[in-house]
């Protein structure tokens, strides 16, 4: 594969819970593209994923830099995998909030997949933004002002949002550009938004 994110690094954002694919299909896909990821969590030294049809628990991944310690500054891009749980537990962080406003509040590009845009309700960046979702959210989505989709990839001005674990090709490809676009400057909050 071409290399278009060789000196790109990537953080992805999880909880305990998250939708296990949606974290290794993207970043295999975003290594194999030449950027460099890291796995973020609140959890300490290892967070673990969730899968398979019996919907059980998965297999445990290495954290490599701990949410407390994470600066959204050493980074090019925010991937935000899904599942129930995962993200639903990131919300009762609100450093796990501050850490996604930095990345909308810088235009670095965003990826959210599945249930992983719920979040992105709390950072206030969804209202105005043509997104999509796992279905169970639409409504969430909606509400906080989202012109929700059924499509199994969307993009808005550098947050690229899909449906479930089958979109995952499509949303790695979109990813991938977007990320190798660089910052995009109206994905930007209004500059009295809250920041710490």
């Amino acid at each position: 594969m071409e290399h278009k994110l060789d000196g790109k690094r990537v953080a992805i954002l999880v909880e305990n819970g998250f939708e296990q694919v949606e974290l290794t299909g993207p970043k295999e896909a975003l290594e194999a593209a030449g950027a460099e990821t890291e796995i973020v969590s609140p959890v300490e030294k290892r967070v673990r994923g969730w899968e398979g049809e019996d919907l059980d628990w998965g297999s445990r991944f290495k954290v490599d830099v701990p949410l407390a310690e994470a600066n959204a500054r050493n980074y090019d891009a925010l991937l935000l995998p899904g599942g129930v749980m995962n993200p639903d537990k990131l919300r009762l962080h609100p450093e796990a909030i501050e850490f996604i406003k930095q990345f909308v509040n810088s235009g670095k590009p965003i990826g959210a997949i599945c249930h992983g845009p719920w979040t992105l309700i709390d950072a206030g960046a969804v209202k105005g933004r043509r997104m999509t979702s796992y279905p169970s959210i639409k409504t969430d989505l909606i509400n906080a002002g989202a012109n929700w989709v059924d499509e199994e990839v969307v993009t808005d001005n550098g947050i690229v949002t899909s449906r479930k674990p089958s979109d995952i090709p499509a949303f790695n490809r979109k990813l991938i550009e977007e990320i190798a676009e660089g910052v995009h400057q109206r994905q930007a909050l209004p500059q009295h938004s809250t920041s710490a």
